[in-house]
Order: structure tokens, then C-alpha cells, then sequence
């Protein structure tokens, strides 16, 4: 029978180690997404980058003919990244631009938490790219979407059989967390998940504002 040991298994992700790849989250490829209600969509994105920016996750922000199609980056990724360039492209698959390869190649992680649209080109391409590569991949799968059910879910089960590992984005936040005994981190955790944790963070202004509660306590 093996021991058990109280300290935090070698899957589970921490702040520095892995880069974040948020891809496409542009105002032509949400018109059309239809596996994410766009308001959700928003919003689990915004939760994303406002976590991975307020832990110091070392992050690439990337878009696809951003001037000739696509349209800006969602405004939520803008304000937590203030002044931080996207990485334009022309190629459907993020794994085939040389500049944002130079990028992953810099920072110098071999995990990668990816998400993005649409799941089952601009998500699928990079993943499975990586993952050949020899790479360790995270998919968030609710800050990605698709234009059905179908495709959203063909795209993350094909995925999931090449080795990713499948998360959403209350669960990024909370295992960047891990431990409400993390007082450095404890209001900006909270502080998320009441803008952008739906019920749950409801459930904090809740708790908080009618008795004084604190998960830490």
C-alpha cells in the first residue's frame, strides 16, 4: 500500500509552471460560436485571464487576421493584459507561426494551458501539435467554443484520446489558489470569482456581506 503524503500531486498545475495560450477570442469567431452562450463565453475568459495575469502566469495572447477579419481581442483579455501585444497570424493552426513558437520556445515550459476559438480548428491544431511534440497540454474547455455541440465536443474527445487534459475555468482559478491559507493571493482569488464565478462567486458576496464568512477561516 503506498503512502499517503500531505503535498500536491505532479498533474495538478501551480503559477509558474506553464504557459497560458489564449487564441482567438475575436469578435467574427464568436458570432458564430454557438456551443457557449457568448455571455458565458466572456466571462469564463475573463476569469482566465484575470487569473493568469494576477498570478504572474507567464501568458501569450494570439490572434488570427485580426485587421482584415477576425476583429479585436475580447475587451476582457485586453484589461487584464494592459499594453500586452497579441501575436497576429495568418495560419489556422497556432503551432505553425514561427513568432509565437520563438515565444513558447523563450518562456521555456514544457506545459501549456490552451484555450480559445473555435475548439475544433484553432484549439485542436496547436494541441495535438504540442502534445507530438512532446509537450504537457491543458485545455479550458468552457473559454473555448465551437460552431455546434458537436463540433465543441468531437474536438475536445479527439483531444482527450491524443493525452490532453480537459479543465474549466473555475478550475483554473482555484488550483492557481489551491490553499485558502494563501493570504498573498486570497482576495484576488475571491475577488474573481465574484465578477466572473457566476453562482459561486454570488455565493462569496453572500456569505461575506451577511455574516463575515472567509473560506481561509
Amino acid at each position: 500500500m503506498p503512502t499517503a503524503i500531505a503535498k500536491p500531486g505532479a498533474l495538478l498545475i501551480s503559477p509558474s509552471d506553464h504557459t497560458l495560450i489564449l487564441i482567438d477570442h475575436q469578435s467574427q469567431m464568436a458570432f458564430a460560436t454557438k456551443s457557449i452562450d457568448p455571455v458565458l463565453l466572456r466571462s469564463n475568459t475573463a476569469l482566465v485571464a484575470e487569473a493568469a495575469a494576477g498570478f504572474g502566469v507567464s501568458t501569450i495572447l494570439t490572434t488570427v487576421a485580426e485587421k482584415s477579419f477576425s476583429g479585436p481581442i475580447f475587451p476582457e483579455i485586453s484589461a487584464a493584459f494592459p499594453g500586452k501585444a497579441a501575436l497576429d497570424r495568418t495560419s489556422m493552426n497556432t503551432w505553425e507561426d514561427a513568432q509565437v513558437i520563438a515565444e513558447v520556445n523563450r518562456i521555456g515550459k514544457a506545459r501549456l494551458v490552451i484555450a480559445g476559438l473555435w475548439t475544433s480548428v484553432c484549439i485542436v491544431g496547436p494541441t495535438l501539435s504540442a502534445i507530438d511534440q512532446g509537450f504537457e497540454v491543458y485545455v479550458i474547455a468552457d473559454a473555448c467554443g465551437d460552431v455546434t455541440d458537436e463540433a465543441h465536443e468531437r474536438a475536445m474527445e479527439r483531444m482527450i484520446q491524443a493525452g490532453a487534459r480537459p479543465m474549466t475555468s473555475l478550475q483554473y482559478l482555484l488550483e492557481l489558489q489551491r490553499d485558502w491559507a494563501r493570504g498573498e493571493t486570497y482576495e484576488l482569488t475571491t475577488g474573481i470569482a465574484k465578477r466572473f464565478g457566476g453562482g459561486y462567486g454570488l455565493g462569496i458576496i453572500y456569505a461575506k456581506s451577511m455574516f463575515g464568512a472567509s473560506e481561509g477561516h
